[in-house]
């Protein structure tokens, strides 16, 4: 599918800042949906065909003014690309209360909320594709991140879950699993070495986020349900989400490997 109009949240920031540069290229219309919208304004500044919508996408409104934004646009929606997320480690005993709606928010019920108004309009005109951003924290428990976690198993039930419901109306639905990613959610964790050696026990080389975008880029033409990046990591997390006592066995290892490897970044 040629995209017409992609609305892409998240955009001032991580994967959704490198699709931002990599659609610009491309001179794809299209919408930005963030809370940075200073930070929008300054990288689309002079761009033809570019609008964005200041507001949160854990609430109606926002979507509301996004679909105004379309009309007015005179382009139908071709995809949506909820990248917008956080992430803020802690164990069960001593994250702030505050914390449980601070992820379900931005990264659960933002992309539900994306994807139901988005998913509707597209599904009147006939055609249009969803990608939701989740995470192999979407796919295994991860110790440290209870939170991050339910939010982004949300996210990928949620997508799984539509997908096959909206696919009868010409309409596709992705989700997307990353392992980590060198963006600002990364430099965040480390700050968190107790509660993110989980994160940083996977291989020594982190994605970058241009390798994301090179995956998203094929997905958006030629559509598939769930993706896990890389496939390899994603398939030891089905494993260990099916089963979790299997990763109870490997934990202290993992653990060690993910102290060494936060060490490591301060060297």
């Amino acid at each position: 599918m040629n995209p017409t109009l992609i609305v892409l949240t998240g955009a001032a920031s991580g994967i959704g800042k490198q699709l931002l540069y990599t659609f610009l290229e491309r001179k794809v219309p299209l919408i930005l949906v963030d809370l940075d919208a200073c930070n929008l304004e300054n990288l689309v500044q002079g761009q033809e065909s570019v609008f964005w919508v200041d507001g949160d996408v854990a609430l109606q409104r926002t979507w509301e003014r996004v679909l105004d934004t379309a009309e007015n646009s005179g382009f139908p929606i071709s995809h949506l690309i909820n990248c917008a997320g956080v992430i803020r480690p802690g164990f069960v005993d001593c994250y702030a209360l505050e914390d449980i709606d601070f992820h379900l928010n931005c990264n659960a019920k933002g992309s539900i909320l994306g994807t139901t108004v988005v998913g509707r309009a597209m599904k009147k005109q006939g055609f249009g594709h969803i990608l939701n951003i989740s995470s192999l924290a979407g796919l295994a428990p991860v110790s440290g991140l209870s939170l991050y976690v339910a939010s982004k198993f949300a996210v990928r039930g949620f997508s799984l879950s539509v997908a096959a419901e909206l696919k009868r109306y010409g309409v596709s639905v992705s989700v997307i699993c990353p392992d980590l990613v060198n963006t600002p959610m990364l430099d965040l964790q480390l700050g968190y070495p107790e509660e993110a050696k989980l994160t940083f026990s996977g291989p020594k080389r982190v994605l970058e986020p241009k390798e994301v975008v090179q995956i998203i880029l094929q997905i958006m033409e030629r559509p598939r349900m769930l993706v896990c990046i890389p496939e390899s990591r994603g398939l030891l997390a089905k494993i260990v989400g099916a089963w979790p006592w299997i990763g109870e066995l490997f934990r202290k290892s993992l653990e060690k490997k993910g102290e060494k490897a936060i060490q490591s970044w301060f060297k």
